[in-house]
């Protein structure tokens, strides 16, 4: 009962909290309705619920999202939730195409990503990109996971900063809003979602709009992994 009481006046704590010192491009108008689908659809499919992602996708898909941004999104996702998770996803949304086009519905397809041309290595277009997000010179002497594992490091900038950060069918805070939508909703990697969190706030999104974020996690995965969620938040937003 304790633990319940205090994870509710966490959460209220966080969805009210004011800052007057994010980031001076912060924009406070509202997320999109189209970044509130991205959102609602990366938390149901990053937990596998397949019956709730349905009806998320066919709400985003309402919303003005087209078949590649959502299929990109799912595909976004596997960085972080694993590719069963993503192609359980991708699954699900072929039905829902389907059944839309069965009923009438022509959803756009919009357009595929555009093609990649240069000769500089995917690491270095990694880390590169890393850097932008973060908007940190990232140092050369690598510490913890880095110099324990450096072959992940590497598989780091490779995939996930370049295969699928260069694809531009999402912006870089599209896919930031998917990251830390999935990471809020599977829970228990608090520093990862720090570290997104900290991304989101360099690339401009307001406290305002991560407030709303917490918001739709309440909704869609209830007050236990929104106020954990929102314990990070306050961190960042205090920072």
């Amino acid at each position: 009962m304790v633990n319940n009481l205090l994870s509710v006046l966490v959460l209220c704590f966080c969805l009210t909290i004011q800052t007057t010192n994010a980031q001076s491009k912060e924009n406070h108008t509202a997320l999109t309705k189209e970044h509130e689908a991205l959102i609602r659809i990366s938390s149901q499919a990053a937990v596998g619920e397949l019956d709730k992602l349905r009806d998320e996708l066919h709400r985003g898909l309402d919303a003005g999202l087209t078949i590649n941004k959502v299929k990109e999104s799912l595909i976004h996702l596997h960085a972080y939730a694993g590719f069963p998770r993503s192609i359980r996803s991708l699954q699900t949304l072929i039905t829902v195409v389907d059944e839309r086009q069965k009923n009438g519905i022509k959803d756009e397809v919009g357009s595929d990503a555009s093609p990649i041309s240069t000769e500089k290595t995917k690491y270095d277009r990694g880390k590169a990109i890393l850097q932008q997000l973060t908007g940190v010179k990232e140092n050369d002497v690598k510490t913890g996971y880095a110099a324990f594992a450096p072959t992940i490091e590497i598989f780091l900038k490779e995939h996930l900063f370049a295969d699928l950060f260069e694809r531009d069918l999402l912006n870089y805070l599209e896919r930031e809003l998917v990251t830390i939508s999935v990471l809020a909703s599977i829970g228990r990697v608090e520093p990862m979602l720090k570290s997104h969190l900290n991304i989101c706030v360099n690339l401009g999104c307001s406290s305002e709009q991560l407030q709303q974020f917490l918001q739709i996690i309440k909704d869609a995965q209830g007050v236990e992994r929104a106020s954990d969620a929102a314990k990070v938040l306050t961190e960042v937003l205090n920072k």
